[in-house]
């Protein structure tokens, strides 16, 4: 898969049965659609995850092409703030984070944190959250 936001090839991490496109160059990551809840144990967490994803027309940040059907995204608020931005296929194929995006997620409180999912998908990208809070 080609990234969406620098354009080199991506490689695939495999998480409990769950793949994630990384990009080695930007540090971004895919999730095709379902994988995000399915790194999410709880159903009512899943629920409120799902909910808080809200659709933010008043970013004036680059539109992305989905590296699945190469239409745009929209740009997504997520969270319990909706302080997060992410690129969301509009034919739900899935949704595209950002570099440390994925875990501004996690610390927003949508997800609980605790979870050996969320314990493993840290462990995998732990030179991300590193990187992120040194910057």
């Amino acid at each position: 898969m080609i990234c969406p936001s620098c354009k080199n090839p991506m490689i695939v991490l495999e998480l409990e049965e769950v793949e994630t496109d990384f990009c080695i160059e930007c540090k971004g990551i895919w999730l095709d659609s379902g994988e995000l809840e399915s790194l999410i144990e709880d159903s009512s967490e899943k629920d409120i995850l799902l909910n808080s994803i809200k659709p933010n027309s008043d970013i004036k940040e680059k539109t992305l092409k989905c590296p699945i059907c190469n239409s745009k995204m929209r740009k997504v608020s997520v969270g319990k703030d909706e302080s997060v931005l992410l690129d969301e296929c509009k034919h739900n194929h899935g949704f595209w984070f950002d570099r440390g995006e994925i875990f501004e997620v996690i610390k927003s409180g949508s997800i609980n944190k605790n979870t050996k999912v969320i314990q493993m998908l840290s462990d995998m990208y732990k030179n991300e959250i590193i990187i992120k809070n040194e910057e």
